[in-house]
């Protein structure tokens, strides 16, 4: 299969390197440092599953530097959507699959805006990986899971051709019969550990372990389950009880990706998640004050950490409003 994966990042750098051992035509597009180390050395992926190296042909600076893939996997940062879906536009139109790995619930939404809606499946990644440094991603575990599908629910050949080659790279992959619930279902569980371990500055241990923190993070995730309800989703009415009693199953010292950008001082993904749950409630008439209090006190480290970028008006980065 011909791949092509936008942002060699964590996730689109492991599970491309993963496709690319097993035979399929990978190529990545990557930027900055990142891209300079790959033309240099290739691309080095380490993990408890086995080490891959990509070679530096592999990559591109650019989109419009693809030719003719079959699919394209979207791994970037949630506020690069809207720009690599108007790049996507003559691929997707000649007959690409474009599938998202990212976060949220809006990426979908975007991404057809720019491209025709029958090109667009929806996915979910499970896996703790990031850049180590420039040229090398690192994969935390052995989680590495992909769940992917056709949002009219039918199983159509293109999917099943694309689980064919996860499989064979010894990805965890599977179809799923309703693609839209299966992307809440993440959302409810990250929204969760992103907000709060971000609000209270420490891994889930310590939030699941301290009685009021525990509840705020059972709050925020049932805020979630409110708003995917009230927008048709069907997710079980129990369901945020459910990942609190996952919670209690996660290693003490795990932490969310956005977390870590708090504290690296690095831009949020904020106003896709806790901010997203906020606004979506307010347009559907749901109480979100937990989330929306989550939003609220990280929306001055929205752009990165304020001494660094000047203390600018979040509103620039899509931040929530009320």
């Amino acid at each position: 299969m011909r791949i092509a994966i936008i942002g060699a990042g964590g996730v689109g750098g492991y599970f491309g390197a993963r496709l690319a051992a097993a035979g399929d035509e990978v190529t990545f597009v990557a930027r900055g440092r990142h891209l300079a180390a790959i033309r240099e050395r290739g691309l080095t992926v380490r993990s408890p599953l086995g080490d891959l190296r990509v070679p530096s042909e592999a990559v591109v600076p650019a989109v419009s530097d693809l030719e003719a893939p079959d699919l394209v996997m979207v791994a970037v940062k949630l506020w690069d959507t809207e720009d690599v879906a108007r790049q996507l536009a003559p691929l997707a139109e000649g007959g690409a699959a474009v599938v998202s790995f990212q976060n949220g619930v809006q990426k979908d939404t975007e991404l057809r805006r720019h491209l025709p809606a029958e090109s667009v499946l929806g996915g979910v990644g499970y896996i703790s990986a990031f850049i180590e440094e420039p040229g090398v991603v690192v994969h935390n575990g052995t989680l590495q899971r992909l769940v992917f599908g056709e949002y009219d629910r039918k199983e159509s050949p293109r999917a099943r051709h694309f689980l064919d080659r996860c499989l064979a790279a010894g990805v965890d992959a599977e179809i799923s019969g309703d693609i839209e619930r299966t992307i809440w279902e993440k959302f409810v569980f990250l929204v969760g550990l992103s907000g709060t371990t971000s609000a209270v500055r420490q891994p889930i241990g310590v939030v699941r372990g301290n009685p009021g923190s525990r509840e705020l993070l059972g709050d925020v995730m049932r805020e979630v389950v409110a708003v995917g309800r009230a927008k048709g989703v069907h997710l079980d009415p129990g369901f945020a009880d459910d990942r609190l009693a996952f919670c209690d199953t996660l290693p003490a010292t795990m932490t969310s990706s956005m977390h870590n950008d708090l504290l690296r001082g690095n831009r949020l993904e904020l106003s896709w998640l806790s901010g997203a749950v906020a606004e979506l409630g307010a347009e559907l008439g749901v109480a979100t004050p937990r989330n929306r209090t989550i939003a609220d006190i990280l929306a001055p480290y929205a752009l990165g950490d304020p001494a660094t970028t000047g203390g600018a008006d979040v509103s620039a980065a899509g931040g929530a409003s009320r």
